[in-house]
């Protein structure tokens, strides 16, 4: 396979789930957010939270129809830029996205309409099933699509069969049920929620800096004040977990992100600061803080964190296990009842992937030299700088949204909305999540190079056998249309946002005396 062709392939998918991501985040947070205003319009009765969530459903929707275009294109280029990918696991990983579009999607579907289009033909609790019926849809999406994201890194409940030379599921229940997956899953949605938390509470200060719709903007900062605080403390807490599960999962991921070159001496150390060199293999300038790593990667005093050093002598040793694993497939192509094959692939078979990753240098493995092994182990180190720096911005604005809502939540509570120093802190922060949630895709899909499928199908082995030119046009034309719709997308919610909650039937800036149009605006 020609490198260029797979490091294309990689960029072109890279892109457009990059992109899609922009949107999925903000479609999980505002659907409970709707369905949390909506509930509080049924509860009160108040016009006001009727036209709260009207407003607010109006972001959801742009932002939903986007998420749906730009979701599409990417299940499609698994068959059309990574054939072999599909065909050696789509057994196992075809089946989550399947079951996310019978289950998630079509449940997202039936309900939407009804949520835009039912609020003069449903009563007021049908109407909010039907917005719950939506906002559970779009999470089970989610839910679907990081259990098949989260076999990718941790790939439990399959097994490789010499016969059909695949992969095939013998456990669907630990497919399910992947401590990564779930962890993934948590994580990933309450960073959503953060997302939808900010752009409410940001617009909402926008439209106090201006004197507009006030009694509408502080009910909604109150609203995302109140969730986005849980929200942000949970992300802090469940990436914790999250790294808890890379201790036993991915061992080499976690070693990246702390730039740990060398095993320690337990507990490890948290490196705070520091520059990350792959030439000398260290980590220059660091700052360490005593004990904090191996308290949280092993929630102990005396378990060690291994290092990439070592991690790399363990490579080896699987990688030649491998080349036994490779050598016993190819017997039992020749014969698939030679005994010995057979029972040498019992013994070396899960160490198949790792013997792959020598074709890179050979085409057998077996014919390897000890340098080729030697630099398919290394080649088992992610890019160690990007994975340490990224981590470090998204951990970062973590803490940095934590303070963020708990200033609002406290403002809120005084009922302290005039304070413009927050106000335009909130709007400058409403960029910040999406930065933090692209970077943990970086380190969730960069800190697994250089596998595919970890530890089973190296990623230069999924590619399809497609040419330059046609991967240039294709990412040409990807850039092209998905540039359009981030223009459509940002010019509609902007119009949204100046148009306001009122558009069309209130005046946002009465003259003084004036009485309001209708109740709604009494704040």
């Amino acid at each position: 396979m020609d490198p260029g062709v797979v490091d294309l392939s990689r960029l072109q998918f890279a892109l457009t789930a990059l992109y899609h991501f922009l949107f999925v985040p903000l479609t999980l947070g505002l659907s409970f957010l709707l369905v949390i205003m909506e509930s509080i319009y049924v509860m009160t009765g108040r016009p006001i939270w009727r036209t709260i969530t009207q407003f607010w459903g109006v972001i959801f929707g742009i932002n939903f129809v986007l998420g749906v275009a730009t979701g599409l294109t990417m299940e499609f280029q698994f068959g059309t830029n990574w054939s072999y990918f599909s065909h050696y696991v789509g057994d196992i990983f075809g089946a989550p996205l399947a079951i996310e579009g019978l289950m998630a999607f079509f449940l997202e579907a039936t309900f939407v309409g009804l949520m835009f289009f039912g609020w003069e033909r449903l009563s007021k609790l049908g109407h909010l099933f039907a917005t719950f019926m939506v906002a559970l849809g779009t999470n089970l999406s989610a839910l679907w699509i990081l259990i098949a994201n989260g076999w990718m890194q941790n790939p439990v409940g399959a097994v490789f069969n010499p016969e059909t030379m695949r992969m095939e599921v013998n456990d669907f229940a630990a497919v399910l049920f992947n401590p990564i997956a779930q962890a993934k899953f948590v994580h990933t949605v309450s960073a959503g929620y953060v997302i939808a938390s900010v752009l409410v509470l940001g617009i909402s200060a926008l439209y106090l800096l201006r004197g507009q719709w006030v009694g509408f903007a502080r009910r909604s900062m109150t609203v995302a004040a109140a969730f986005g605080l849980a929200s942000s403390l949970s992300v802090v807490v469940l990436g914790d977990e999250s790294g808890y599960a890379l201790t036993d999962n991915q061992k080499m991921k976690l070693a990246a992100i702390e730039a740990a070159w060398h095993t320690e001496a337990a507990p490890a150390g948290l490196t705070l600061f520091g520059l990350p060199n792959s030439t000398t293999r260290e980590t220059e300038y660091a700052v360490n803080i005593p004990w904090v790593l191996g308290v949280i990667a092993t929630r102990s005093l005396d378990k060690e964190v291994t290092g990439m050093s070592e991690l790399v002598l363990l490579a080896q040793e699987r990688i030649e296990s491998g080349r036994e694993a490779f050598g016993a497939v190819e017997a039992l192509k020749a014969n698939p009842n030679d005994p010995a094959a057979r029972e040498a692939f019992a013994r070396h078979g899960r160490d198949l992937g790792y013997g792959l990753l020598l074709t890179r240098y050979v085409a057998d493995p077996r014919n390897a030299t000890p340098e080729q092994i030697q630099r398919a182990a290394w080649d088992t180190v992610p890019n160690v700088p990007l994975m340490f720096w990224s981590f470090r911005i998204m951990a970062s604005i973590g803490f940095a949204m934590i303070a963020l809502f708990s200033t609002a939540f406290l403002l809120c509570s005084l009922r302290k909305f005039d304070q413009r120093w927050f106000l335009r802190l909130a709007v400058i922060a409403i960029p910040l999540p999406w930065i933090a949630t692209e970077l943990g895709w970086v380190i969730a899909e960069m800190g697994r190079q250089p596998w595919a499928i970890e530890g089973v199908l190296p990623t230069f082995l999924g590619a399809s056998s497609l040419s330059r030119t046609e991967l240039w046009l294709t990412l040409a034309g990807f850039t092209l249309v998905y540039g359009v719709l981030a223009v459509i997308e940002v010019g509609l919610i902007v119009r949204t946002v100046k148009k306001g909650p009122f558009a069309g039937h209130e005046d946002p800036n009465p003259a003084p005396g004036a009485l309001p149009a209708t109740p709604a605006m009494v704040g």
